[in-house]
C-alpha cells in the first residue's frame, strides 16, 4: 500500500521527498554576542534533514523584532554566515530549509531592546504573557512590556527589514522563507481585532486589519525573487500569546484569499496543540483549502496515523511534527517504519549547549 506521507512534494521548483515537515521550535542557542547561528546549531538541523521541509526557528529580522534571549536573527553579516553554516549542513545532508522571519511585536521587554520599548499595532499590552530573558546568564521570564502604537512611516521601514531579511536569508543559502504571522506576534498583532485598535488604513476593517500582512508577503516575494520561495503562518483559532479575533473564520479566509492573490507558495496553519484547544473544524480546513490554490501545511499534535488521514481527506499537502522531532532526528524514518518515539526532555528545550538537543540519538544508535 502507498504511504502517503512519503509521496513527493513539489513546491515550485523544489521536489521534496516526503511530506514530513519540522516546524521552527525556539531552542535559544544562538552564540553571545550578537545571537549569532553556530555550528552546533549546524549540527541539530542537519540531523534532522530527513524532513521533506525544515522550517528554520524564528529568526528576528531586526533588533527591534527580538522578543526572546538567545534567538538567532538575520540581520548582520556575523548571523547571516552563521545561517550560512547551517543551510550548507543541511543542503549536504540532502535537505532543503526556509528560514522563519520574526518580529514579535510586542512580544518583549527593554532588557532585549536595548532599553527601548518594544513596537505593536497599537498601545496594548499582552497582559499576562511573559517573555524569555537572559537574567546573568540563566533564564528568567518578564511580563511582557507596554508596547507603543508604530506610525504609518516606521511600518513601512519594518516592511523594508522584511524585505531585506528575506535577502538576507537568500544570501544564507536559504532555499525560501517563511512569514511568522501567527501566534501574537507583530503581523498577528494587526490582523486580530482585539490587538489592533488603530483608526488609520491599517486598522478598523478586515481590509485595513490585513494591509499589513499582504505588503510584507509582497515583500518578501520581492525579497526572494520567487513567489514558491515565499511561505505563511497563521494560527486561525489559536489565542496563544494574548492575540484573539471576533471572527477567526472570516478574517483567516481572507487572509488566505489574499495571500493567494499574492501567490505564495504554501500556508502553515498552526492549530492550537494544549488540553483543551479550541477544535478547528475539518470543515473550515475545506474552506482554507478552497481559499488558497498553494500548498496548505498543518501543525498541530499530529500522530502518523492522523497525518496520514489528514493527506487522505485532501486538505491537508504536508503535516509539520514539532515535539517528536525534538528527540527524534529520524523521525521521517520512524514513521515510515512505524517505529517508537522517543520523549524529549522539556529542562533543555531553551538555552544549554548539546545535551537535549544534538545528543538524542537516531533509532539505529539507540538500539
Amino acid at each position: 500500500m502507498t504511504d502517503p506521507l512519503f509521496q513527493p512534494c513539489q513546491l515550485g521548483d523544489l521536489a521534496l521527498p516526503n511530506r514530513i515537515v519540522m516546524p521552527p521550535m525556539t531552542r535559544s542557542r544562538a552564540s553571545q554576542p550578537g545571537d549569532v547561528p553556530n555550528d552546533l546549531m549546524a549540527d541539530y538541523y542537519a540531523q534532522r534533514a530527513g524532513a521533506g521541509l525544515i522550517v528554520s526557528e524564528g529568526t528576528w529580522i531586526s533588533p527591534l523584532g527580538k522578543g526572546y534571549a538567545w534567538t538567532p536573527g538575520i540581520h548582520t553579516q556575523a548571523q547571516i554566515l552563521g545561517w550560512r553554516k547551517v543551510t550548507d549542513a543541511v543542503h549536504a545532508a540532502g535537505g532543503t530549509i526556509f528560514a522563519q522571519l520574526w518580529h514579535v511585536g510586542r512580544l518583549s521587554h527593554a532588557s532585549l531592546l536595548g532599553g527601548q520599548s518594544p513596537v505593536s499595532s497599537s498601545a496594548i499590552q499582552a497582559a499576562g504573557v511573559n517573555v524569555f530573558v537572559d537574567d546573568g546568564g540563566q533564564p528568567g521570564f518578564v511580563q511582557a512590556a507596554v508596547p507603543r502604537a508604530l506610525s504609518v512611516a516606521e511600518i513601512g521601514a519594518i516592511v523594508d527589514d522584511y524585505r531585506q531579511a528575506a535577502r538576507n536569508a537568500m544570501a544564507a543559502g536559504f532555499d525560501g522563507v517563511e512569514l511568522h504571522a501567527a501566534n501574537g506576534y507583530l503581523v498577528n498583532q494587526f490582523i486580530d481585532s482585539n490587538a489592533n485598535d488603530r483608526t488609520d488604513a491599517y486598522g478598523g476593517t478586515l481590509e485595513n486589519r490585513l494591509r499589513f500582512l499582504g505588503e510584507v508577503a509582497r515583500a518578501l516575494v520581492e525579497g526572494t525573487g520567487d513567489r514558491s520561495r515565499v511561505g505563511v503562518r497563521l494560527a486561525p483559532l489559536t489565542t496563544l500569546n494574548g492575540c484573539v479575533d471576533a471572527d477567526p473564520e472570516t478574517t483567516y479566509l481572507a487572509a488566505a484569499g489574499l495571500l493567494g492573490e499574492i501567490g505564495v507558495g504554501y500556508l502553515h496553519i498552526a492549530e492550537a496543540d494544549w488540553d483543551d484547544a479550541p477544535h478547528m473544524p475539518v470543515d473550515f480546513k475545506r474552506r482554507l483549502r478552497a481559499a488558497f490554490p498553494g500548498l496548505m501545511i498543518y501543525a498541530g499534535k499530529y500522530t502518523g496515523e492522523r497525518a496520514r488521514a489528514a493527506l487522505e481527506e485532501g486538505w491537508a499537502d504536508m503535516i509539520a511534527f514539532g515535539r517528536p522531532y525534538v528527540a527524534n532526528p529520524d523521525l521521517a524514518e520512524r514513521l515510515r517504519t512505524g517505529a517508537p518515539l522517543a520523549v524529549h526532555d522539556r529542562e533543555t528545550l531553551f538555552g544549554g549547549g548539546a545535551r537535549g538537543l544534538t545528543d538524542y540519538p537516531a533509532l539505529d544508535a539507540a538500539a
